[in-house]
């Protein structure tokens, strides 16, 4: 039918024309963007697929940059375990040269350096987080790389550190020394932490004198570790070691005659709280190991020390252990006379063990002849004919406070380094296989990328030859459709014809 009102063929070159313009539209979409899907209409299942992909690129992207940050992090451990490695290497090397016999040094000076390495070692532990008061690192670390089938399977690698600490204390070094005499024991329980507040004292006193009073302060961030450590750095300038043994006890150490006397500020009658239990008014030792004798000096009386066969020092003394005096002159003048008879190996120090009055006040009543080698102290009273009274003798080195058992020499320092040296390769074997999984993990994730990314791409992204050749048909159709749509629109002039007369 022959219609004015309604022309079909336009209509359907119009309609064709629109199809044409859509998919002309839609192609050079593709080729612009290069995805195939630009919209949840283009391809609804796949986009979803490819979303999940995407997503699982985007968690292992970032599982790469943590396990990347993860490796740099044991990386600083590792180098700092190589420090103290070193520094083992360096404690087996002062210990061996104190451990022999023929040594002619000072083993004090040895051992300054020992305990300083030891306090390094400690510091260098906390600062790479493997340390007693900053165990940051000595935990299961967990790096979340993803990939797995959840976040709670085959997604995270550990590196197990927990309890991995490489203190002295950590690698069992903690108390040992390289001076060959025993330690002295403050007291027989095992130390406690100072508590908040609390503040304990101690009083040194060598063959130089009275040392100013050490005060430790308990705090709320210390640990029983951290006040040892405290103390034992103001004890070294002095020539004395402080540590834990392996039963916990406060021990003491020198080469040189000291005696140290402890007591806590909570009642002033108390035992050190640093030592435990209250056992006597002051805790006081000597220097365990030394061949030790004590006396109460009086104006007057005559001291005379012999070492050996041939050396001999009589000595007056002018003033006792009761006047109101500084104490310290009593024991610069039997010092002072030693020098200069020639006898090195005996000193004179305070001793505050027979002070009867307030603890740390300063007042002796006695003093320690204590050596290296055997000697022997006579001589009279004031009077001059009554013997001379002494107190505790020793005719072997004292070991009235020395530890129960083997005590620290520097052959037992040689044992605990070496096997400071295993504890130390147990925790870089850690370390160092952490690495090594951590880099696997990565490129496992980087290989997943790949995989991941090559799957999305087949479902999400255009394909540019098909596409191309689609841009030439789409162009080709649309200028069909207008020419024909031209045509079809031409259609009603025909019915004028029809109308001619």
């Amino acid at each position: 039918m022959i219609s004015i009102q309604t022309n079909l063929d336009s209509l359907i070159a119009q309609q064709n024309l629109s199809v044409n313009n859509q998919f002309q539209s839609n192609t050079i979409q593709q080729l612009t963007s290069g995805y195939r899907i630009n919209s949840s209409a283009d391809d609804a299942a796949g986009l979803s697929v490819a979303n999940g992909y995407r997503n699982q690129i985007a968690e292992l992207n970032q599982g790469v940059l943590n396990a990347n940050q993860g490796v740099s992090q044991l990386q600083i451990i590792d180098g700092g375990l190589s420090n103290v490695s070193q520094m083992l290497d360096r404690l087996q090397t002062l210990a061996t040269e104190s451990a022999s016999t023929t040594f002619t040094g000072n083993r004090q000076t040895l051992n300054t350096e020992y305990q300083g390495l030891l306090s390094e070692i400690g510091r260098q532990a906390d600062n790479i987080g493997l340390g007693d008061n900053n165990a940051a690192n000595a935990t299961n670390l967990g790096v979340y790389i993803g990939g797995g089938q959840s976040s709670e399977a085959n997604a995270s690698v550990n590196v197990n550190l927990t309890g991995k600490s490489v203190s002295a204390i950590g690698l069992g070094l903690a108390g040992t020394s390289v001076l060959n005499t025993p330690q002295a024991i403050l007291n027989t329980t095992a130390a406690t932490q100072i508590a908040v507040g609390d503040t304990d004292t101690f009083i040194v006193a060598t063959a130089a004198g009275e040392a100013s009073p050490i005060k430790i302060t308990g705090k709320a961030t210390d640990t029983l570790q951290g006040q040892v450590a405290e103390l034992n750095a103001q004890m070294t300038p002095l020539g004395i070691t402080a540590s834990l043994n392996n039963q916990g006890q406060l021990q003491l150490q020198s080469s040189n005659a000291f005696s140290v006397s402890g007591y806590s500020s909570t009642s002033n009658t108390g035992d050190l709280v640093l030592a435990g239990t209250a056992a006597s008014t002051t805790n006081t030792v000597a220097n365990t190991g030394l061949y030790n004798q004590t006396y109460a000096p009086v104006a007057g009386d005559t001291l005379t020390i012999s070492v050996g066969s041939s050396t001999t020092q009589t000595i007056t003394m002018t003033e006792g252990g009761t006047d109101s005096t500084p104490d310290q002159n009593m024991v610069n003048t039997v010092n002072q006379a030693l020098q200069a008879a020639g006898i090195t190996t005996v000193s004179a120090v305070l001793d505050e063990s027979a002070n009867t009055g307030t603890p740390g006040a300063g007042v002796y009543a006695g003093i320690s002849l204590q050596g290296s080698t055997a000697f022997t102290v006579s001589g009279a009273q004031s009077d001059g004919t009554t013997p001379l009274v002494l107190g505790t003798t020793t005719s072997t080195p004292s070991t009235d406070n020395a530890p129960v058992g083997n005590w620290n020499t520097p052959t037992t320092a040689i044992n605990a380094i070496a096997q400071a040296v295993q504890n130390l390769g147990q925790v870089q074997g850690v370390v160092g296989a952490g690495e090594n999984t951590l880099n696997y993990a990565i490129n496992l994730a980087q290989s997943q990328v790949t995989s991941f990314s090559a799957a999305q791409s087949q479902i999400r992204d255009a394909n540019v030859a098909q596409q191309a050749a689609n841009l030439t048909k789409a162009q080709v159709l649309q200028q069909a459709s207008i020419a024909a749509m031209a045509q079809a629109n031409q259609e009603p002039q025909a019915i004028l014809t029809l109308l001619k007369g």
